[in-house]
């Protein structure tokens, strides 16, 4: 393996504290004859690193095979970022460079390590290539990134050459992108050491739009821009308001779910992260994806101003918005920062009110989302057309008018008519079921 990564030319920026280049220094100093000790504990890291690596992804069956397929599509490079927005093209001279790489990865995929465990009388390798994973529940690793690496693992495992490794990753590419936006489908940011870092959400809620009884006009019209926008037509930004627990976060989560397949990503960012918005944007502006940046129970008090960082993002600012970028957001309000009395107290012409700067400057952040959707509360009659559809998807048998009536007292105990008092009471149900 030492042998063979210094062959690697797109690739070979795998950094010191790689795995992989771990492990050939490992195999290195096997044959110059080094202490098999202190190497024994060198090669049991690297072994313990591929584990945790395979345990947060889900990965099974042959460790290392899954490795490397998890190094291929993360991996950053000139090759990558090209096939992602056009594919390999044919007759690219950077191909013949890229062949070359994926010669090298396909000996790596099939690498004997028999002579590294006789040298340190250990059976590893043996055990990662022949892996049997134990069954985990799947909120506690990344279902997408396991479905991907797995699928591309197999068909790479079967390339009987570099030249076959280098049509399927590419086509990979060309579908997915790479890193971790091709691997994953929602995310919150955070500021590290070496700058903004997406952290993948791994747990995302599998909620559907078509479980979100009624709201039939909103969903429609959510539908109708978030498709436009997939297909590259114009759209706007998505401001959902009304009232508490009616679905609007829940119906903005659906959409990632439903086009997730057709490049749709999600970034969910809080209040004070709105002074990250220009960095989030320089980074994903030239990425092949579409990405709507989620802001839940968006609301600004009086003396709070992160407001103007969002509106310079949505419209306003020197540089433009990127075109595959919307923002939706979830508010209670439908002016998004608190208004007073005193921000009318401009002035008056014949009895009317002439409205202050103060206030037209509160009230412009809300008219910058072209489309406004309301979620108003359910009647009563809906609230319990909901409750009963909750009760006969999840099973639970009850006789309808005890139903009705039991919902009627939960609503009054927990906050009023709402799809979510509705959900609540089912839960309840369910866990008296059990």
């Amino acid at each position: 393996m030492n042998r063979i990564l210094p062959h690697l030319i797109l690739y070979s920026d795998l950094g010191s504290e790689s795995i992989l280049v771990r492990l050939a220094d490992i195999i290195r100093d096997c044959k110059n004859g080094g202490a098999k000790e202190p190497l024994l504990q060198r090669t049991n890291a690297e072994v313990k690193r591929i584990l945790d690596l395979s345990t947060v992804c889900g990965f099974d069956e042959n460790l290392w095979q899954c490795y490397l397929t998890w190094v291929l599509m993360t991996n950053d490079n000139s090759f990558t970022r090209t096939c992602e927005r056009t594919g390999a093209v044919e007759g690219g001279s950077v191909n013949r460079f890229a062949e070359n790489d994926f010669a090298v990865f396909h000996q790596l995929f099939h690498y004997d390590f028999s002579e590294l465990e006789q040298y340190l009388l250990t059976d590893c390798f043996s055990i990662l290539t022949n892996y049997r994973a134990i069954p985990k529940r799947e909120r506690t690793y990344n279902r997408d990134v396991s479905a991907q690496v797995r699928a591309l693992r197999k068909s790479l495992s079967e390339a009987e050459n570099g030249h076959e490794m280098f049509r399927l990753v590419t086509d990979y590419y060309r579908q997915y992108g790479y890193g971790v936006f091709a691997m994953n489908r929602a995310f919150r940011i955070r500021r590290g050491e070496t700058g903004l870092e997406f952290l993948p959400i791994s747990n995302v809620d599998g909620v559907r739009l078509e479980d979100l009884l009624g709201y039939e006009r909103q969903k429609t019209e959510l539908r109708r821009n978030t498709e436009s926008f997939l297909a590259g037509k114009h759209a706007n930004n998505v401001l959902l308001y009304g009232d508490a627990g009616t679905g609007k976060s829940t119906s903005v989560k659906a959409l990632i779910n439903e086009y997730y397949d057709r490049g749709l990503r999600m970034i969910e960012i809080y209040k004070h992260q709105f002074g990250e918005l220009s960095r989030i944007l320089a980074e994903i502006k030239n990425r092949n994806y579409r990405f709507i940046i989620f802001i839940d129970d968006l609301s600004f008090e009086e003396n709070e101003v992160e407001y103007k960082f969002l509106k310079a993002v949505i419209e306003g600012g020197v540089e433009t918005r990127p075109e595959n970028v919307l923002i939706y957001a979830t508010s209670n309000r439908r002016h998004l920062v608190r208004e007073t009395w005193n921000d009318r107290q401009d002035m008056e012409h014949h009895g009317d009110i002439h409205r202050s700067d103060t206030m037209e400057e509160k009230l412009s952040l809300a008219a910058r989302f072209g489309v406004t959707i309301n979620y108003n509360a359910p009647s009563p009659k809906e609230f319990q057309a909901i409750v009963k559809a909750l009760a006969e998807r999840q099973g639970i048998q009850m006789d309808e008018k005890e139903l009705m009536v039991k919902a009627n007292a939960w609503e009054v105990r927990h906050g009023g008519f709402s799809g979510r008092t509705a959900q609540q009471f089912v839960h309840y149900l369910e866990g008296l079921a059990e």
